[in-house]
């Protein structure tokens, strides 16, 4: 089989990485890709948003699937224009994609369906907005609706913190389009997890539960970012919550999906808050998380192209898709400053130290390869991935590769995993 991906982050790295470990893939073909990809396929010098260009290369290599990696190519319609041409994709089109790309338009579909969801309202005038911050009160969630990078959510403890999102997303125009229109959530108290799952619009399999360490410094404080580290399995996501997610939010998931007309087929992301043994969703999405991506696949036992192979053709009831019973964790290098202001252009030294122990993935993310050197080109620039039997075993062996590699001003959390050690 002739394989495309479509990305350049880390979230990409992980799924070349295990796509190339598939005896069914011959040539795989990245666009754009990073250094870390380079070492499973053949880099692209194609933008991602350059639909015509990917459009013209997959026909004439004859790509068998085209895996689309991040939400931008697939919010532009990008699976519509190569079915259209014929061609295999494994994503949503750009219908199913609002479930990520407008928060609105997710959030009514929550509400129409009675899929459990934090209370909102969403807006177009920010003086609205403002009003209607001032009347609820605080805390509160400032979401921009449409897609921001994983930055568009601003959890305000304050009425004035509050307020002054409103006026960065849509007055400063911060995200630009994706601040057209805001949602403006209740405050949700509990602990976050994230379950993906596999969809053919027909039948929806979740994988294991993951658990993403959002906020920039140690604790939970400081600012969104992209994602500080995962774990999984997550072990907030007990039974008795995996049996509430299937019953109260998955099955009318999928039921929202078919009423409406949405083909959805690819990956859901269910972001999800638990509390006192009731689970709601926060989010959806329609891809791989990034880093969850980075610790579910080295954890998937079954070939992934069989499996995205078995969504396009609607056969996902047909296949048993399998685990290893193991952990597995990741901590983000970010580039220090991120996610506000930083510098690229670092030299990276040690991601072949750290690789040499076992179990130990360092997958790329914001990095390029310049003058044959190895140099930072992002916010978040590796994610030290480990793989083991027990929690305490994959936090000590990630931050003993972390210890190995060395990039000026670096930052990382020291706490990933520390709450699966109190589970």
């Amino acid at each position: 089989m002739n394989i495309l991906l479509i990305g350049s982050g880390g979230r990409e790295n992980a799924l070349a990485w295990k796509l190339a470990q598939s005896s069914r893939v011959e040539e795989l073909y990245i666009a754009a890709g990073n250094p870390g990809t380079a070492k499973f396929g053949e880099n692209l010098d194609f933008d991602e948003s350059n639909q015509q260009a990917l459009l013209e290369f997959a026909l004439k290599e004859k790509i068998d699937i085209t895996v689309v990696g991040p939400e931008a190519p697939l919010a532009a319609g990008i699976v519509d224009l190569f079915e259209k041409h014929g061609l295999k994709v494994f994503g949503p089109n750009q219908n199913a994609a609002q479930l990520e790309s407008s928060k609105a338009f997710s959030k009514k579909l929550m509400q129409k369906y009675q899929i459990p969801t934090a209370a909102y309202c969403s807006f177009t005038e920010a003086e609205k907005a403002l009003e209607y911050i001032e009347e609820k009160g605080a805390p509160i969630v400032v979401k921009a609706s449409g897609l921001a990078a994983g930055k568009g959510v601003i959890v305000a403890q304050t009425k004035m913190e509050a307020k002054a999102a409103v006026e960065t997303i849509m007055k400063d125009e911060k995200f630009g389009q994706a601040g057209e229109k805001v949602v403006i959530e209740e405050f949700l108290e509990g602990e976050e997890a994230t379950i993906l799952a596999f969809c053919d619009g027909k039948t929806i399999v979740p994988m294991i539960a993951s658990q993403d360490h959002k906020p920039a410094y140690d604790g939970g404080e400081g600012p969104n970012t992209g994602g500080m580290g995962a774990y999984a399995p997550a072990p907030v996501v007990s039974d008795q919550i995996m049996k509430a997610f299937r019953v109260e939010i998955m099955k009318p998931t999928k039921k929202a999906l078919q009423s409406e007309g949405l083909n959805f087929k690819g990956i859901i992301y269910f972001g999800l808050m638990i509390n006192a043994g009731k689970v709601k969703v926060l989010e959806y999405n329609v891809r791989f998380g990034d880093p969850e991506a980075q610790v579910i696949l080295p954890l998937l036992e079954t070939d992934l192209v069989d499996i995205m192979e078995a969504v396009i053709t609607g056969d996902l009831d047909q296949l048993e898709i399998k685990w290893k019973d193991q952990k597995a964790l990741c901590v983000v290098m970010a580039s220090g400053g991120y996610p506000v202001k930083y510098e690229k252009g670092k030299e990276i030294y040690g991601i072949e130290d750290a690789e040499s122990a076992e179990d130990i993935i360092v997958f790329q993310a914001g990095t390029e390869l310049k003058d044959g050197k190895l140099l930072t080109a992002g916010g978040r620039v590796l994610a030290v991935t480990a793989l083991g039997d027990s929690f305490q075993e994959v936090i000590d062996k990630a931050y003993k590769g972390v210890e190995k590699i060395y990039f000026e001003d670096f930052h990382i959390r020291n706490d990933i995993g520390q709450k699966a050690l109190v589970k």
